[in-house]
């Protein structure tokens, strides 16, 4: 049993869903802390015509101090709604696929829609459906399980009977190796290599949102991910 472990991101870039492809179980970390910065939880990487084009989710976050990811409520002041379609249409007004994917974002920037998580999840799921998961995807707060750090990552993955923790290349200088070696758990380094593929608007700029590739590539997205 592969588990791998990640927060859930805002329109993640392609080897986000790569390393949940290469797992046979994918927990969310929605009950953890929600970072006071900048955070990819709200925000990711589109591309227009002066290169890189940054959208981002308003939260509500002053004088709440600490919260839980799970606990972040969108704030649906203003006109970034409008903006957000506008700037999507207009980036990807040539792209091949761009009226596939465009109806999620139209349904999603919506008022209806009230916390962070449950935007980032239905982006998330709609992506992996897109792919052909088949991995199952299990939110933080449905295991009730506590906890930070190595431990919380050891007490997920032997809940779910983990036999491997697939875990981000660039966890290797906050992991501790000893817990998993305790737990009889074996970790597993992911690196995930950027393919090259068409893009709009000049140079290739790697590790955009994955909606990038899809608007661009559409059907032959899995095909370029080399998965």
């Amino acid at each position: 049993m592969i588990v791998s472990i990640a927060r859930p991101y805002f329109c993640p870039y392609p080897g986000y869903f790569a390393r949940i492809l290469a797992s046979d179980a994918f927990v969310v970390l929605d009950e953890v802390q929600m970072p006071l910065g900048s955070t990819w939880i709200t925000r990711n990487r589109f591309k227009n015509d002066q290169g890189t084009m940054w959208m981002g989710i308003p939260i509500w976050k002053k004088g709440l101090g600490l919260q839980k990811i799970s606990a972040v409520k969108i704030c649906h002041e203003g006109r970034w709604h409008f903006k957000h379609l506008e700037s999507l249409k207009q980036a990807y007004l040539h792209a091949p696929y761009r009226e596939a994917h465009m109806k999620i974002f139209e349904r999603l920037v919506s008022p209806e829609q009230q916390t962070i998580v449950d935007m980032d999840m239905e982006l998330i799921s709609y992506v992996l459906r897109e792919l052909g998961n088949t991995t199952r995807v299990i939110r933080m707060s449905e295991l009730g399980v506590r906890g930070q750090g190595t431990g919380l990552i050891v007490d997920i993955c032997r809940m779910l009977g983990a036999s491997h923790y697939l875990a981000q290349d660039s966890a290797k200088k906050w992991l501790d190796g000893m817990l998993f070696e305790q737990a009889g758990i074996e970790v597993v380094f992911f690196k995930y290599h950027c393919p090259t593929y068409p893009q709009l608007w000049g140079p290739f700029i790697p590790n955009l949102s994955i909606f990038d590739l899809l608007f661009t590539c559409g059907p032959k997205t899995l095909e370029i991910m080399d998965l």
